[in-house]
């Protein structure tokens, strides 16, 4: 399912979370390794420094959907225009579908940055980061068409971010 409307992405670099005047959205996340907040949100009237519009692409219900997401994990990516197509087709039809089956995965989406990159965002809000070493995820990860698509990623990102407590933001 495709969501219609513009979504904004927020990416804040700060020791504490942003304070937004109520411009965020329902969770804030922590890259588990710096000090980079992410918060994703519907229409904002004036996003402000730090927001980005992104055109959503694809939401798929995890198979997990009852349960907390603990984590979200992002990968961001460039493709070349002469792959785009096939690059789209993979992640709707086999790959994004695929990671949303696994046991774990509460939920599964696909933007497009509308401006800036990387452009082509994928993201996993998932129990815990040992989801990525199950056994599904990884066949999802090495299927003959994964393996013709994924090397011609470039300025590819991987980042593992926790929830952040509603109290603390």
């Amino acid at each position: 399912v495709v969501p219609a409307m513009t979504e904004f992405l927020g990416l804040f670099d700060s020791p504490t979370p942003p304070t937004m005047d109520g411009n965020h959205g329902p969770s804030w996340w922590r890259d588990v390794q710096s000090q980079q907040w992410r918060a994703y949100a519907g229409a904002l009237a004036s996003p402000g420094p730090g927001w980005t519009a992104l055109t959503p692409l694809n939401r798929i219900e995890g198979a997990s959907p009852s349960e907390a997401a603990a984590f979200h994990y992002v990968v961001e990516t460039d493709i070349p225009p002469h792959a785009e197509a096939d690059f789209n087709a993979w992640y709707d039809t086999e790959h994004l579908p695929g990671l949303a089956r696994v046991p774990g995965t509460v939920l599964a989406r696909r933007y497009r940055r509308d401006t800036g990159g990387p452009r082509y965002i994928a993201c996993y809000d998932i129990q815990a980061p040992e989801v990525l070493e199950r056994p599904e995820w990884l066949a999802i990860r090495h299927t003959p068409w994964s393996a013709r698509v994924r090397p011609l990623f470039l300025n590819t990102r991987r980042l593992m971010h926790a929830r952040v407590p509603p109290a603390l933001t």
